[in-house]
This record gives structure tokens, C-alpha cells and sequence, in this order.
């Protein structure tokens, strides 16, 4: 499992105080946590320099950040020119103050920003001059991270959870093949999977979900996910722990993105998912496919 800080930013749900971002982050590295996934967007670079203040000397830790968004202009663009990837490529590597950055991924770009070789060729430059130790993308869809792996992405950022696991599953074989890392983003779906909700939810100003879901379509979730509700029993002690022991079970994924915003949540994450490797029995797994497509969830 790994600290994903995008939450921490204060970007996606609201105002995170500095103090109580760093207290998840040093629980983190005390729990054991050794991968860090940020960006160059998240908070305008304030996540790069925090982790680089208090992760950057830890040995045996991974920052994986991404570039390709310009927060600049009003609304933010997406942007993969050269000289724009190398200077904020540049700029991160100074705000996480180490020698190089261990994992770059370009963020969320489109198919045909991947098979133009600007993005996609500087990076490889990058990478053979010790700027940038692996590149990859952090994919919207399938189709952008099939492209990606075309063109020698070593690693694969995707939505992966109970009810959005399409497009890792269409990838499985060319991932294989490829031998790919997979970061599992949103595992528990925006929160939606912590199984704590119900139709009634409100959400604040500044919370990306206020404009993501309409009621009509929150009250759907909360119903399909309903349905999971089975796999919470034995020693699987709620659904936000089935949830993630649902990623972690997939061979094809090298770490769960978890976005935990205080530290409460990280220890209940942590405690409620236990040690592994067997985080869900195969019985249960194996009844998935037919109880998500009964419900509309395409697998």
C-alpha cells in the first residue's frame, strides 16, 4: 500500500492543514509506507516539496510524481511540448531535493498526446541522463495506458476498484506480457466504497465529488455497492477493507494508492486490511464478475 496526496493537497475535498499533512506522512513512514505518489499540480508543487522535506532522505523510499498539467492559465490545460515536460520535470526534481526523480509519470494525457514523440521521447531522454530513474503514465482510460505500454511505458497508473475494474482487466495480458507496474488508483472510489454513505450525502465546496455525482447517480452507487456487501465477514471487518483487500488480491497490481487525510483513517486502513497475501478467498472473489454484472458493473 502506498500514501497517495492528492487528498493531503487540499485539490480534491477541501482545506487540509499543513500540520495535519504531515502527521500522515510520518505516520505513513512509521507504519512502513515506501511509496509516494504526488504530482506537480497537487497544491501547485506544495505536496513535491513537503514529501521532500520529509521523505526525500528516507532510504528504500519510492516518489513517484507526474507533470503535464499547467495550472498557470484558468481553467488548468493539459500540456506534453518537450521544453514544458523537461522544465517542470526540472522543477520537481528541486522541490523533492533529490538526485533524480524515482518514477515520472506524464498526467492523464490523451492517445494522441502519446504518439506524438515529444512527451513520450523526452522522457526517455531524461531517463538516460539519470534525471528520472522509470517513466510511466497515470491513464484515464484503457485505451491511453494501452498506448502507453506501446510506447515502452515501464509503469501504468489507473482507477482500479469493486466498481471500476474494466480497464485494468482489458489490459491484463498486454500488461503480462509488457512485465508493467500498476499503480492502483482510487480504490475505494472517492470514498464511495468506505460503505458509509448514504443518499442523503452532502458534499462541500471545493469537493470534486459535489460536480462528479448527481443524486439520481449517488443513489445508484450506493445501491449497486450494496451487493458487495457480502464479502465483509470473518476476518474481513468492513467493506472499506474489502475494498482495498479486493486491489491488493489482483497479482497484476504492485501497490494500492490509498488517499488517506488524516491520520485516523490511514491506522483504520492499515489495521482493517491485516497482513495478507490471502486478503480475499478465492470463493469470494470468483462470485464477483456475476454480482457486479447483476448490478451493472462492467468487469
Amino acid at each position: 500500500m502506498s500514501l497517495g496526496t492528492w487528498g493531503l493537497s487540499g485539490d480534491a475535498y477541501g482545506k487540509v492543514e499543513i500540520a495535519d499533512a504531515r502527521r500522515v506522512i510520518e505516520r505513513s513512514l512509521e507504519l512502513g509506507v515506501t511509496l509516494f505518489d504526488a504530482a506537480d499540480a497537487y497544491g501547485g508543487g506544495a505536496m513535491e516539496k513537503l514529501l521532500g522535506e520529509m521523505v526525500g532522505k528516507h532510504p528504500a523510499t519510492v516518489i513517484v510524481t507526474k507533470g503535464g498539467t499547467d495550472r498557470s492559465t484558468e481553467p488548468a490545460r493539459k500540456r506534453f511540448e518537450r521544453d514544458y515536460i523537461r522544465a517542470s520535470a526540472e522543477k520537481s526534481l528541486k522541490r523533492l531535493g533529490r538526485d533524480r526523480i524515482d518514477l515520472y509519470l506524464l498526467h492523464n494525457p490523451s492517445v494522441d498526446a502519446l504518439l506524438v514523440d515529444d512527451a513520450v521521447g523526452v522522457v526517455g531522454e531524461m531517463k538516460k541522463e539519470g534525471l528520472i530513474g522509470a517513466w510511466g503514465v497515470s491513464a484515464g482510460d484503457s485505451e491511453v495506458a494501452r498506448t502507453a505500454i506501446q510506447r515502452g511505458a515501464e509503469v501504468i497508473e489507473l482507477a482500479y476498484n469493486l466498481v471500476h475494474s474494466v480497464d485494468l482487466h482489458r489490459l491484463a495480458g498486454e500488461i503480462m506480457i509488457a512485465r508493467v507496474g500498476v499503480l492502483a488508483r482510487s480504490p475505494l472510489a472517492y470514498g464511495l466504497l468506505a460503505g458509509e454513505w448514504t443518499a442523503t450525502r452532502e458534499f462541500d465546496e471545493g469537493d470534486h465529488r459535489r460536480e462528479r455525482w448527481t443524486r439520481l447517480e449517488l443513489e445508484r452507487r450506493l445501491q449497486q455497492i450494496d451487493a458487495l456487501r457480502y464479502l465483509v465477514r470473518g476476518d474481513v471487518p468492513t467493506l472499506r477493507a474489502a475494498a482495498v483487500r479486493f486491489v491488493l488480491a489482483n497479482n497484476l497490481v504492485s501497490s494500492a494508492v490509498l488517499g488517506p487525510r488524516t491520520v485516523e483513517q490511514l491506522e483504520q486502513l492499515v489495521r482493517e486490511v491485516g497482513m495478507g497475501p490471502l486478503y480475499l478467498p478465492d470463493e469470494e472473489m470468483s462470485k464477483l464478475p456475476m454480482i457486479l454484472s447483476r448490478v451493472g458493473i462492467a468487469t
